[in-house]
């Protein structure tokens, strides 16, 4: 039997599906909001807000939050027009915090994917990755910068070679001027743009690890040679770019139909950009080794901490490993009351900070992290069948005009059925937290409600409150606002 041998190619390709998924379920969980969002077509929103923070992005700082969700309005209020603008303003800032992934631990994306080995054997994956990020800036404002994820669903790769990719970007661009198709020239240039960023954000990351630890990144070779690539691009670009200049004023000043000269226009003005961000990088690429330098003395000769720290291991364990219980109780108490504190700290403790921000970043297998098998427990058995479900429908209360005391379903139960007690005083627990936007989200035309009224419940076999239960009709968001009668 032959062995199938791992391809790269595949697990790019499956990563790249990885990196637009996000994008998709924000169009499958908008139906679930607890407010009408089925007219927006949010993957589109969502390309449009990593366009704004990527085009919004330098060295220094990113997109300001507040002005992407402004930059979104026009193309959100598009889509549904008749919409209020509060309405659009919610719809974009959902986006953008969902892109965030607002709510997560580390505010990522993990996707799982399959991969052969050299033994053929299907190994699965997981491959963590990011599409906005918020970072902080040194007069402590917080901004969005767009990932290598995030660019790469812009311009449809992953993980492509910079330079490569942006020296085909720049023939293509060549190739269309002179062919005088303005409108696919536009778009290989906002993608040639793209990358540009991508290169800049890649050189950032270098010197933003140097300043927290010049060990961590490799100043011998990996990032001269880095350097050296980097100037050499910005030279044939900034060439190449010149000249796709001159062409296009041409094309510009001699088209007759306005549409013409109108694309040829917004072209000069992306190609201007595209030098402005060049020239933004040279002046970075020539302070490169002077940052280093300036990070190499200010951490090598910095000094050590004036304060000593404790060794738990050699000040207290040790000498209390000596101690009978009696005597090494005092002290131990004593230390973790104070290095402990009376509750859990909010933020990490100084010292597993700083460790954590000087950790180097370690290099990510290309395949991904292989996602070890779990151990599955058997699945339980139902406790209660289907006709027990169903038959709690005809001692619970069906219709909205009549209620019924939760005594009175428990006794109707009781007759029915054994288990059936239990079932209903289950669901009448529940019903006391009805979550009315969850029914509503879900098309529900009623729920069951519980309400205590201060009766108290005489059973033989349970106790507590005999709730009164009834049946509530539920109003969709459109006859809220339309008024409408329940």
């Amino acid at each position: 039997m032959s062995t199938i041998s791992p391809d790269e190619g595949v697990a790019r390709r499956l990563k790249a599906l990885a990196c637009t998924a996000p994008l998709h379920d924000l169009d499958a969980r908008k139906g679930r909001l607890d407010w009408d969002a089925t007219g927006y077509q949010m993957a589109e929103i969502g390309l449009q807000a990593i366009d704004q923070v990527t085009l919004a992005m330098d060295f220094d700082h990113g997109a300001d939050h507040a002005e992407v969700v402004r930059r979104l309005l026009p193309f959100v209020g598009a889509q549904v027009p008749d919409a209020p603008r509060a309405e659009h303003a919610r719809v974009a800032q959902w986006v953008v915090d969902n892109l965030v992934n607002v709510g997560s631990i580390d505010r990522g994306f993990a996707v799982e994917y399959g991969t052969t080995d050299a033994d053929g054997r299907y190994v699965r994956r997981r491959f963590d990755f990011k599409l906005l990020v918020e970072v902080a800036a040194p007069d402590g404002a917080v901004f969005l910068r767009a990932s290598d994820e995030a660019i790469n669903v812009l311009v449809g790769a992953l993980d492509t070679d910079v330079e490569s990719a942006q020296e085909a970007a720049e023939t293509k661009l060549e190739t269309l001027i002179v062919r005088g198709r303005l409108g696919d020239a536009r778009l290989a240039a906002e993608q040639a743009r793209y990358r540009t960023v991508q290169y800049a954000e890649s050189l950032r990351r270098k010197l933003e690890a140097t300043r927290r630890d010049v060990r961590s990144v490799d100043w011998l070779d990996a990032v001269p040679q880095l350097l050296d690539e980097a100037l050499t691009h910005i030279e044939s670009r900034y060439r190449a770019e010149t000249l796709i200049k001159a062409n296009i004023a041409d094309a510009r000043d001699e088209a007759v139909e306005p549409e013409r000269r109108r694309q040829a226009a917004e072209l000069v003005s992306v190609v201007d950009d595209c030098i402005q961000r060049h020239t933004q990088l040279q002046a970075r690429l020539q302070e490169a080794g002077a940052a280093f330098r300036a990070e190499q003395d200010r951490q090598q000769f910095s000094g050590r901490p004036k304060r000593a720290a404790v060794d738990v291991f050699g000040q207290l364990l040790r000498p209390s490993l000596a101690l009978g219980v009696g005597a090494a109780q005092e002290p131990v108490t004593a230390w973790f009351a104070a290095g402990a504190g009376v509750r859990n700290p909010s933020v990490p403790g100084l010292g597993g900070l700083v460790e954590t921000l000087l950790t180097p970043p370690s290099d990510r297998d290309p395949f991904g992290a292989e996602v070890p098998e779990p151990e599955l427990a058997p699945q339980p058995r139902d406790r209660f069948g289907e006709d027990t479900w169903a038959a709690t429908e005809a001692v619970l209360p069906v219709a909205v005009e009549r209620p019924v005391r939760l005594s009175e379903a428990l006794a109707l139960a009781r007759a029915a059925g054994p288990d059936l007690p239990q079932l209903v005083a289950l669901r009448a627990l529940h019903a006391v937290g009805t979550a009315v936007a969850t029914a509503r989200t879900q098309g529900d035309a009623s729920l069951l409600v519980a309400v205590d009224d201060g009766t108290v419940l005489d059973d033989p076999e349970f106790g507590g409150a005999d709730l009164l239960l009834a049946r509530a009709g539920v109003l969709t968001g459109r006859e809220i606002s339309g008024g409408g009668d329940e």
